[in-house]
């Protein structure tokens, strides 16, 4: 904001608590919500105009020295009512003004040799104090580190390798180091010293206590487990699968054709290994090579960030004709943002429905770009549709193929849509009693619907952000009904926070640490 809109009562209030020394400037800004420079632009002009600036604000008893020697000069010449009249206007009491006027004239017969003598011998002696607390410091951390340094040396009994780089040190060592160390630390020691006295580097240390105590190297050398193969026998079962009879066959049918003879030489997975381990098993045949595509994740923590989308048939007048249901979703709030019914599937109907849910929602605003994530039917991978989302700023995102449940938003309102009661399985007779109907259901959905996937809000409720005062509501109803009936509640009352965010195909370890979160948050 600007100096000027501020009015003069607002900006003398203000001042008055800067000046006032109760308060820093950084609180007040927080307070007020005024800008930190604005406010220190106020304080260096109140304190630069003297005075008349400074005594409007501060109490007599918090003025500056300069002030006080300054009312001091102002009332020397004035006469007993003139004085009167000067320390009502300024705020003070005659006898204030006379008990710093007695001050000045003390102040002025004491010696300038003496007062400066006796700053200097001040001064040497706190230099003093401040050389002998250093080194009472320094020698009580070191007899603290000492005393700290013996706890690793008598109770280290775990075998580190001797300092030796690259050694296997087992796990049950590594945590009894760290456990030592970490003891040590506490009682006063250095991380440096405290791992030089068990023989490992800092480093080593914090990799340990970051990435947990199992060894994550793939270079160092393991002891070989107890069921593992000799190389005799590994060399058995390259021969056996090379042979004419099985050269063709994956390993899935050689150990039932084996078994089938009597002979086990080995499981499938132990066969695939060993072939995986001498480059043979590359594939081969005419089929196309597998391939893992990665999952599409995605998170938004307000309306309008990802939007999922999918088309549906419904059914026509006869069996066989179908009419194809458009609709697009915010993952945020479940609202539906756009709907379509067309005869056909097409990239051109599509670009066409997403450019009018764009404008009607207004996302040419937001910061962040849209994220529009759908299966991958042809009317989502047309060039019309693609080159429409890149012309408004949309990011494309696709499931994997043949798999559904990437796009679990859309299908469940589909599911939704269906098992409506006045659903019409049989069919509906023309486009425009679909759209009709559809266009009633959205209505529904969107403003009368509560989802169980939002606490029973309406989607229109989430959207607009309505969600929290609702459930403050709901929140103290429960409470004052337990406070009511307490025998009732076996415990809490009933959870209504809903989780700030939403994610789209979360990571397990995401959507463990996420639902975590909102128990701890609900209890």
């Amino acid at each position: 904001m600007s100096y000027n809109k501020y009015s003069k009562e607002l900006k003398e209030s203000v001042v008055s608590r800067i000046l006032g020394g109760e308060e820093s400037v950084s609180d007040i800004g927080r307070d007020t919500g005024i800008n930190l420079n604005t406010l220190y632009r106020w304080r260096d002009n109140a304190q630069r105009t003297g005075l008349s600036a400074t005594t409007k604000y501060k109490k007599a008893e918090n003025w500056r020295t300069e002030d006080k020697f300054l009312v001091v000069i102002e009332t020397a010449n004035l006469n007993e009512i003139e004085f009167s009249e000067y320390c009502r206007k300024k705020g003070l009491y005659p006898e204030q003004v006379k008990e710093w006027k007695e001050a000045c004239m003390q102040a002025n017969g004491v010696s300038t040799e003496k007062i400066s003598k006796v700053n200097q011998e001040l001064k040497q002696e706190k230099k003093a104090n401040e050389k002998l607390q250093k080194e009472l410091t320094r020698k009580e951390k070191a007899l603290a580190e000492a005393a700290a340094l013996l706890v690793p040396r008598k109770k280290g009994q775990c075998d580190l390798g001797s300092g030796q780089r690259g050694r296997l040190i087992s796990a049950q060592d590594r945590e009894k180091a760290v456990e030592l160390i970490s003891e040590a630390v506490k009682s006063g020691a250095r991380l440096f010293k405290a791992c030089e006295r068990l023989g490992i580097h800092k480093r080593t240390y914090n990799r340990w206590v970051l990435d947990g105590i199992v060894d994550r190297r793939t270079t160092c050398v393991r002891p070989e487990p107890k069921n593992k193969l000799s190389k005799e026998e590994e060399k058995k079962v390259l021969d056996v699968v090379n042979t004419e009879e099985f050269s063709s066959l994956a390993p899935s049918q050689i150990v039932p054709i084996l078994a089938d003879r009597g002979t086990y030489i080995a499981s499938e997975s132990t066969i695939y290994n060993i072939l995986k381990r001498n480059q043979e098993l590359e594939h081969r045949g005419r089929s196309r090579k597998p391939e893992k595509r990665p999952i599409s994740i995605h998170k938004a923590d307000k309306p309008c960030q990802v939007w999922t989308w999918d088309i549906t048939y419904l059914n026509g007048p006869i069996k066989g004709q179908y009419y194809y249901l458009y609709l697009i979703l915010d993952m945020f709030s479940r609202k539906i943002v756009g709907w379509e019914i067309w005869k056909e599937e097409s990239a051109n109907h599509a670009s066409e429905l997403i450019t009018k849910a764009y404008v009607q929602e207004k996302i040419a605003l937001n910061i962040r770009p849209l994220v529009l994530h759908s299966d991958n039917g042809s009317p989502m991978k047309g060039a019309t549709m693609l080159e429409t989302l890149y012309n408004l700023g949309i990011i494309p995102s696709r499931s994997r193929p043949r798999v559904s449940n990437d796009n679990p938003y859309s299908e469940s309102l589909f599911k939704t849509l269906k098992y409506r009661p006045n659903y019409q399985p049989k069919g509906f007779d023309t486009i425009g009693e679909a759209r009709l109907w559809v266009q009633q259901f959205v209505k529904w959905y969107n403003y009368e619907h509560k989802h169980s996937g939002l606490k029973f809000i309406s989607p229109n409720e989430r959207h607009l952000g309505l969600d929290k005062e609702i459930f403050a509501k709901r929140t103290k109803v429960y409470e004052e009904a337990k406070s009511r009936n307490p025998e009732r509640w076996a415990g809490s009352i009933r959870n209504w926070k809903l989780n700030d965010e939403v994610w789209l195909n979360p990571e397990r370890n995401q959507a463990t640490e996420d639902g975590k979160a909102h128990e701890a948050a609900a209890s």
